[in-house]
């Protein structure tokens, strides 16, 4: 049998090797094909989700993908128009220790950025993506906007920086345009801009062709620098202006800071570092398009930290040869080289490292290298920056995270390319661009970028710390307090830089994140470290709770020691299908607004399909979170409803969030239905108690439900007859098909749950608004029937004509009392009207005294109190009669135990009585009522038949309005 397995095996592997089929034609199948036996080409050969679609535009390896980009980022505007005046302000010690500080700043974040994006397959979306994986939708999406709005305010700076380089360059020939000044920036900028971005637009290809020019360009312009500064000055005029050669003596001079003030600003260590820090946030060029990666995982570390390595060395190398070799100022008199007094024309000198930022033209072996240059470095990042910001516009836009993206998400072409984000990047780097002045944006984006790289380090520091499953980086070098120690310096950074301008970027990002936390889209199940984190404290959170918090005396149980102010009602709702129990579900929201939940169960017999219990359970979940239910649904298949309930008592739930009431529907079709679903119920309620469970059973009548129903149709009547009445449309709805005139309920054989729900839910109940109709309005006699009642209502509406009744008859702990404050605290405007009561031999004045005080004790809010007198009594004979007529159909067959004796009525007549009599007191007084609380009568087992009990349940409900059986558990539940 093995070998003809493996030659089976074999002869396969041959065939495929033949037909060169692709390997996922070999993905085993799923569950679901397994057990209907039914394979679908389109499942087995796998459809990609969407997030793992690409277009077919050029891949890039890790050197024309990261390499070159980075350095291009990093050999931006500083690298030849702004360093020499910042090693003028800070010195050459300073200068160094800058560079460090930022070289610091970068390699620590480059760690966390490459453990990152070797955290699994890595898609287009650059910061964004990575931040959002890992840490949340809500983390990244704020930070990815940040990091754009950064991005293209650094394409403006370095465009700037080209257009002054521009102006030196016609200004030293006597040429201008407009002024030579800042309209000849914005008309060259505006040009250069919209170049770049249709660069941008054309396509990867064209843009890495590009790249490798400008690379060439720079590498070219910064040797010409080295060499020049290494031989020396040529000539009596660049001595004048400065350029001196390497010599010791200048080094002393220029070792220390000569900080001035400059545009404004009395600059110190900070400023500088502001600077210069936007120089250097080239690290993430290769992640900003990690999209267009062959293999980003191993790209972006290689790449970001050569780039690293070659950038700050040049970085450090041009700082020391300008120390160096140039004076701080020079007049560019001969004159006074001569006389060895170049710098006393401070402090109105024109040249010098202080005052003339083209002096590394001057320093280079010609101007036109380094003109060259600066014009490749400052346009080569600007169009790094413009080529990431469509794309990371476009993430957020397939993510759906900002709905005002999505439009700018739109894909053109085989490439993909997001043009509309393209335009929108445009618009706002031009809007920069027009401010004209490099020294007011460098500062400014500097606090942007500090953010971004915070949150990239903080990413990483918190996946390490957190440990969750999925977190296995393929890059070792990395280590989670050095990642801590990354961000804590960044944020230091930002506050001692600017702290209006970390102030502003935290109100920005906590704004952005909030907005995010808010709309909570769909879609976003990333399974980011911030879920991990969530999950842990859950659980840890759950262990603890259920750790007794003191000692407990020998033989307590844990529920019985548990404190009445930490007591929360959860539920165990027996509601089947949750659209077949709207009103039931509504009740319980009402009740678990307070802070708790329910858990909704779905009993079936019959065995389901995965497919069958996959799709009911979605359909479950997606009703409760459409109408804001906070409860989970549970399916249990292959059960008897006693079975099933039994099994949810003993499992629902964790530790000391396991449901401590269960609520169930009344069973109005208990005196024609089969004796063992009768016994069957009744049991389940048996169940609750014998298990420690409060028990609340809900009965909404037709009958009751037609006078509410009668009543809402009065109501619109007046509405439409007052002067002041809103459109007939703005009272009620349209058209309902709900309809529910049959008492008799269809039993489905799906589940056991049908007739133990709310009265009469039949398959006919089509749960739609529900609608008085112009005619009925118009009618003063006509009466609403129930097709016009909607159950999806509300139970209680903000009415001051509506009441709840709570009749508080047994002392269970305290629940009868609290679940009607529950629900009345929800509607402001429906009083809460209290009936308990009197003792025997006390005058009612004291009784009702007492009552007072105890709810005055508990701070339980209510209109009104009344104290019931006469609950001994006989019954009056009409309700005798309608109890007589009642049992008649369920008296004892005495094949089946399920029914009524009339040796049972005998032992229970004085019980049965106290029924009847609690009956005439509620129609007596709670006949108007929205909604009536009332203690649970005990179900004592082998004492009472099931029939019996149902009818005292009958006698207390029928005719009523809605009525909420109520019977706690015996532990206390209000706190004084």
């Amino acid at each position: 049998m093995e070998v003809k397995l493996l030659s089976d095996c074999l002869s396969r592997t041959t065939k495929i090797n033949e037909n060169n089929m692709n390997m996922e034609d070999l993905k085993r199948s799923s569950l679901v094909e397994m057990e209907t036996k039914e394979e679908n080409d389109t499942e087995r050969k796998g459809n990609p989700t969407p997030e793992l679609t690409t277009y077919g535009g050029i891949k890039l390896g890790w050197i024309q993908g990261v390499l070159i980009p980075c350095l291009l980022n990093i050999w931006g505007v500083m690298l030849f128009l702004r360093i020499s005046w910042i090693v003028a302000q800070a010195g050459v010690a300073l200068t160094i220790l800058i560079v460090l500080l930022s070289a610091l700043v970068c390699v620590l974040t480059t760690l966390s950025l490459s453990a990152i994006c070797t955290n699994g397959q890595v898609q287009g979306g650059g910061v964004y993506y990575l931040v959002s994986r890992s840490l949340g939708a809500e983390f990244g999406a704020s930070v990815g906007i940040i990091f754009a709005c950064a991005n293209s305010v650094a394409a403006s700076m370095n465009t700037i920086g080209f257009c002054e380089s521009l102006n030196e360059l016609l200004k030293s020939n006597g040429l201008k345009i407009i002024d030579n000044d800042v309209n000849d920036i914005r008309l060259v900028g505006t040009i250069a801009l919209l170049m770049m971005c249709l660069i941008c637009a054309v396509g990867m290809d064209w843009e890495t062709k590009t790249q490798n020019f400008l690379i060439t360009v720079i590498v070219v312009a910064i040797a010409a620098y080295v060499t020049g500064a290494f031989i020396g000055p040529t000539s009596g005029v660049q001595q004048a202006q400065g350029f001196v050669g390497i010599n010791l003596e200048t080094a002393a001079i220029n070792i220390w800071p000569d900080f001035r003030h400059s545009d404004g600003v009395n600059h110190n260590f900070f400023t500088v570092f502001a600077m210069f820090f936007p120089a250097v946030t080239g690290v993430q060029a290769g992640a900003n398009i990690c999209g267009d990666l062959k293999d980003p995982a191993t790209a972006i570390p290689k790449g970001t930290f050569l780039a690293l390595a070659i950038s700050f060395t040049s970085y450090l190398a041009m700082s020391v040869l300008c120390g160096t070799g140039a004076l701080r100022d020079a007049s560019g008199n001969l004159q006074d080289l001569v006389n060895n007094k170049l710098d006393s024309c401070k402090p109105n000198c024109l040249y010098g490292l202080h005052n003339n930022y083209s002096i590394m033209q001057l320093m280079s072996l010609s101007s036109s290298f380094i003109y060259a240059g600066c014009w490749a470095a400052t346009l080569s990042t600007a169009l790094t920056n413009l080529l990431s910001v469509p794309r990371l516009i476009q993430a957020l836009g397939v993510d759906r995270i900002y709905p005002g993206l999505i439009f700018f998400a739109k894909p053109y072409g085989k490439h993909g390319e997001p043009y509309r984000g393209y335009v929108l990047t445009f618009l706002v780097s031009l809007l920069f661009l027009l401010i004209a002045n490099l020294n007011t944006i460098a500062p400014l984006i500097t606090n942007f970028y500090l953010a971004s790289y915070a949150l990239i380090n903080f990413c990483t520091f918190h996946a390490a710390f957190i440990k969750p499953i999925s977190w296995r980086p393929s890059f070792k070098y990395y280590n989670t307090w050095l990642s801590f120690v990354g961000f804590v310096l960044c944020i230091a950074i930002m506050v001692v830089v600017s702290w209006v301008t970390a102030l502003a970027t935290l109100f920005v990002f906590i704004a952005l994140y909030l907005l995010v936390l808010y709309r909570n889209p769909e879609g976003v199940d990333w399974g980011s470290s911030t879920e991990a984190h969530r999950y842990m404290e859950l659980v840890w959170a759950l262990v603890q709770a259920s750790r007794p918090t003191h000692s407990t005396q020998s033989g307590q149980s844990a529920q019985a020691a548990h404190s009445a102010r930490s007591y929360r009602p959860q539920l165990l709702l027996l509601a089947g299908r949750p659209p077949a129990r709207a009103q039931l579900l509504h009740l319980a929201h009402l009740i678990t607004k307070v802070g708790s939940f329910v858990v909704v169960a779905d009993i079936t017999e019959s065995p389901l399909s995965y497919t069958e219990k996959t799709s009911r359970k979605q359909i479950g979940e997606s009703w409760l979170r459409s109408r804001k239910i906070r409860g989970f649904y549970t399916l249990l298949d292959g059960f008897s409803f006693e079975s099933g309930v039994r099994a949810l008592i003993q499992s629902a739930g964790l530790g000391k969030l396991a449901p401590n009431i269960m609520l169930i529907g009344y069973k109005s079709n208990w005196m024609k239905d089969q004796p063992d679903s009768l016994r069957s119920y009744v049991r389940v309620i048996q169940l609750a108690f014998e298990h420690h469970l409060a028990l609340a059973v809900y009965r909404a009548s037709s009958e009751a439900l037609r006078r509410r129903a009668n009543k809402i149709v009065l109501r619109a009547r007046e509405a439409a007859a007052s002067p002041l009445a809103r459109p007939q449309a703005d009272i009620m709805n349209a058209d309902s098909n709900l309809d529910i005139s049959n008492t008799e309920g269809e039993k489905d054989d799906k589940t056991q749950l049908t007739n133990y729900g709310m009265e009469d839910m039949t398959k006919s109940l089509i749960l739609k608004e529900s609608n008085v109709s112009q005619t009925q309005l118009k009618s003063p006699s006509a009466e609403i029937s129930l097709n016009t009642y909607n159950f999806e209502q509300p139970l209680l509406s903000d009415n001051e004509n509506d009441s709840l009744d709570a009749w508080w008859l047994y002392d269970d702990g305290g629940l009868n009392i609290l679940l009607p404050y529950i629900i009345a605290r929800h509607k402001t405007k429906i009083p809460l009207r209290i009936f308990a009561l009197a003792k025997a031999g006390l005058q009612i004045t004291d009784a009702e005294n007492r009552m007072r005080d105890l709810l005055n004790k508990f701070r339980i809010d209510y209109s009104s109190l009344t104290m019931v007198q006469g609950i001994n009594k006989i019954p009056t004979q009409p309700s005798i009669d309608f109890f007589a007529s009642l049992v008649q159909p369920v008296m004892r067959n005495e094949s089946n135990e399920c029914f009524i004796t009339e040796a049972e009525l005998d032992v229970h007549r004085a019980k049965t009585y106290r029924q009847l009599r609690l009956r005439e007191l509620l129609l007596e007084n709670s006949i108007d009522a929205s909604l009536v609380v009332i203690t649970l009568p005990m179900p004592r087992k082998g004492a009472v038949s099931p029939a019996l009990y149902m009818a005292w349940l009958e006698v207390l409900s029928r005719d009523l309005p809605p009525v909420l059986f109520v019977r706690g558990n015996d532990s206390s539940v209000l706190s004084a």
